[in-house]
């Protein structure tokens, strides 16, 4: 489907939760997109959705009812993450472009429905982790290929939180009863277990909907991180944590480290990431960060900015010789000041502190969906595609499986697979 200049883009929210409402108001900021139907399994939810944007609003539990709509052009898929690989592929097939929040599945077998359903479709989808469209990272990814930090080492990456919110203590409405929610639709293929609030409301803390730390947060920082490299992967996962401090009945580690490794390619050298999250950091506020070392310097990163220091290796490597018998120390320091002329101290010789500060301009929650309405109604190319979203999805699925099996995990990056 082509778009004239003045069409609007009508699209559905599936799934209304708190990041589906985030995404709706990001939606609408973008010209030309209309909101024409909301679906949830919780009616009180569609109550609201009519509340901020319309009595006007189709509304329904069954997310079917908004595929078979021929006037709806696009959907988000914001439902729990068990629900986004059956809805996305049933949405590609029915004709819809698809916005779908990450992690783009819940189970690594799920991938290759959803990448056969877009290639068959030809309709756009795209993975909703922004930090694809951050500047931040686009300016790293540019000093990383212009060689900035020299050969790339290793990179460290985390997401540390200290709130019950951050650590998915959502409320849960005094309404929430079987009358108010179609619980046996949000189970799908979960297994079946009588009505209990807390799962649906923080589905996030439990394995048979979620997937934990890694779903929600690995994703992000494994999308930061293959945005600046290019990279398509690692090959070899080891992952370690547990439930440490939220002890309330939730199966889902609030610690996860993992050890990623990255084989070369030619975009890149073989490097190695660590990953951290933890859901109890003992800070104020969330922390983020990248630290990405190099030969020659340090870039750190973060959705705030990106910080530069280099540090080019042209110094004196220094030496130990005192166990050596004199002779042998002579022998040494001759050829060793052959190659290092010893320079006396002076002003010329100092040097300054190479640090430059990158801050960005930008809302990238916004340019996120830009990028994907643009997709739909220009055919811009899409920036985080199916295949993207299996690139970070597998990976970070993976260290869940290292986690629960006590052993180190293989990935091919080249075909998206054990």
């Amino acid at each position: 489907m082509s778009f004239a200049a003045n069409d609007r883009v009508r699209t559905a929210l599936i799934g209304a939760g708190g990041m589906g409402m985030g995404d709706v108001r990001y939606a609408l900021a973008v010209p030309g997109v209309e909101l024409a139907a909301v679906c949830d399994i919780y009616t009180s939810r569609l109550d609201r959705a009519k509340e901020l944007w319309g009595a006007h609003l189709f509304t329904t539990r069954d997310y079917r009812e908004v595929l078979a709509r021929r006037d709806i052009d696009a959907v988000i898929v914001a439902t729990p993450d068990h629900w986004h690989a059956r809805i996305a592929s049933e949405a590609l097939r029915s004709g819809k472009h698809v916005y779908c929040e990450k992690p783009m599945v819940q189970k690594i077998e799920e991938g290759r429905t959803i990448i056969d359903a877009q290639k068959a479709s030809g309709k756009v989808f795209q993975v909703g982790s922004q930090y694809v469209s951050s500047l931040v990272f686009h300016k790293a990814r540019q000093l990383f290929e212009q060689g900035a930090i020299g050969r790339l080492n290793m990179v460290e990456a985390w997401l540390d939180r200290n709130t019950a919110l951050g650590a998915w203590q959502y409320s849960i409405p005094p309404d929430a009863s079987p009358a108010t929610v179609d619980w046996d639709r949000f189970l799908g293929h979960a297994p079946k277990r009588p009505f209990e609030a807390v799962r649906l409301f923080r589905w996030r803390n439990y394995s048979d909907y979620g997937t934990g730390v890694a779903g929600d947060l690995f994703v992000h920082l494994l999308s930061g991180l293959h945005t600046v490299t290019r990279s398509d992967g690692p090959n070899r996962v080891f992952a370690s944590g547990g439930v440490r401090f939220w002890n309330d009945g939730r199966d889902a580690a609030d610690v996860m480290l993992a050890l990623l490794d990255y084989p070369k390619s030619a975009r890149h050298p073989e490097f190695t990431l660590a990953l951290r999250v933890n859901l109890k950091s003992g800070v104020a506020q969330e922390q983020f960060g990248f630290r990405f070392v190099g030969s020659e310097g340090i870039m750190m990163a973060s959705m705030a900015g990106l910080t530069l220091t280099r540090n080019p290796d042209e110094t004196e490597p220094g030496y130990s010789i005192g166990t050596f018998p004199k002779a042998v120390q002579e022998q040494f320091l001759r050829e060793y000041r052959a190659k290092y002329p010893e320079r006396p101290a002076q002003a010329d010789s100092m040097r300054p502190n190479s640090e430059v500060r990158y801050v960005p301009k930008q809302e990238a929650h916004l340019d996120h969906h830009k990028a994907f309405y643009a997709s739909v109604r220009e055919g811009a190319p899409m920036i985080e595609d199916a295949v993207f979203g299996m690139r970070t999805a597998g990976p970070s699925l993976l260290c869940n499986e290292s986690l629960a099996n006590r052993r180190i995990e293989t990935w091919n990056p080249e075909t998206l697979s054990r």
